[in-house]
């Protein structure tokens, strides 16, 4: 049976929300078990049926608006720190929440813990794809490190195909280094260095530059970026895709009665592209290179989000993703050191 550590508080809708997408989770996947941590006076009155639920009662709450690192040392006792304490202490699988992101990454790094040999956990995402074989590709980093050095891409490179094959399926997946350019002497110095330990290893199937405009069209299965980047980026990708679907639908609205019957004959084909825009409907943002799956879903996720991405820490687990990285970090520690050295 597999357990997972849950902020019931964490997130604009929490925790009914939460809550909800829990039970709808652990009536779809049979062998999940959930620690559910929250406010007495708020969380059991919402729990339908405590079957594989155990609610255990904490008195405090990290805000979204806290800060990260002081909210994780002061607020002992909240839902997110108790939660991330239950993973370190064995008691629980992986750690879920949709609360403050920022606090969530320090959990992660100080209190689940970094894998040996990862010098900086990224946040990565699956992010649609149009136009190759696969419907998905994995971005990263997402701003958990603003700044980076030329071996925490590379780490990064590694960590996103780890991510791709076990979890997606895919096979020997292209990764990628998002840059200004194409070629392999643009960008800064950080990146031009980047691309060069890319380019020569062996620890992944490198494929080059890839430039933001090409992000969605499938040049690559995995994307590294430095997190000011990756963070700036997916901003301009998912305020695009929301003004771009209320711009559409304006237009329709606004052309007449023909416009109307034309919108209606493409509502099917709409839809489906509203379906692979839309957060609820994939799963969340896991921080890579820590000691168990720790995932965080948008901050104004609703119940179907949360139980979506409770499957998604079930194929994590299933596929023994932390596991299988950490044994390739150990196995190509001198590796890692002379990339390192390099810098």
């Amino acid at each position: 049976m597999i357990t997972i550590a849950v902020d019931a508080m964490g997130g604009d809708y929490a925790p009914g929300e939460i809550v909800k997408g829990i039970e709808a989770a652990r009536d779809r996947y049979l062998d999940l078990s959930f620690q559910l941590y929250g406010l007495a006076d708020q969380v059991p009155a919402l729990i339908q049926n405590s079957e594989r639920i155990e609610f255990i009662s904490v008195s405090e709450v990290i805000a979204m608006g806290d800060e990260p690192v002081k909210a994780m040392r002061q607020k002992k006792d909240s839902s997110m720190v108790q939660a991330a304490q239950a993973v370190h202490d064995g008691r629980a699988d992986a750690l879920f929440s949709a609360g403050n992101t920022g606090a969530l990454l320090s959990c992660a790094i100080f209190i689940v813990g970094r894998l040996k040999g990862v010098d900086r956990p990224a946040l990565a995402t699956a992010l649609p794809s149009f136009g190759s074989q696969h419907d998905q590709f994995v971005f990263m980093d997402l701003g958990a490190n603003a700044e980076n050095k030329p071996n925490h891409l590379y780490q990064y490179g590694i960590l996103g195909s780890f991510y791709a094959s076990h979890v997606l399926g895919y096979q020997n997946p292209r990764v990628g280094l998002l840059n200004n350019g194409a070629e392999e002497d643009k960008g800064d110095e950080l990146h031009k260095e980047a691309h060069q330990l890319m380019l020569h290893t062996q620890a992944f199937n490198f494929v080059g530059n890839v430039e933001a405009r090409e992000l969605l069209d499938g040049s690559a299965d995995v994307v590294v970026a430095d997190g000011f980047s990756g963070n700036t980026a997916l901003k301009a990708i998912e305020g695009t895709a929301l003004t771009m679907l209320k711009q559409l639908k304006k237009a329709i609205l606004g052309a007449g009665w023909r416009g109307k019957l034309g919108g209606l004959l493409l509502k099917p084909a709409f839809k489906s592209m509203a379906q692979q825009l839309d957060f609820n409907e994939q799963g969340g943002a896991v921080v890579l290179g820590v000691k168990a799956p720790v995932v965080k879903t948008h901050g104004s996720a609703k119940a179907t989000a949360v139980a979506n991405t409770m499957g998604q820490i079930k194929t994590m687990i299933d596929q023994d993703l932390v596991s299988d990285t950490a044994a390739f970090i150990v196995e190509n520690h001198e590796a890692l050191k002379v990339k390192k050295s390099a810098n």
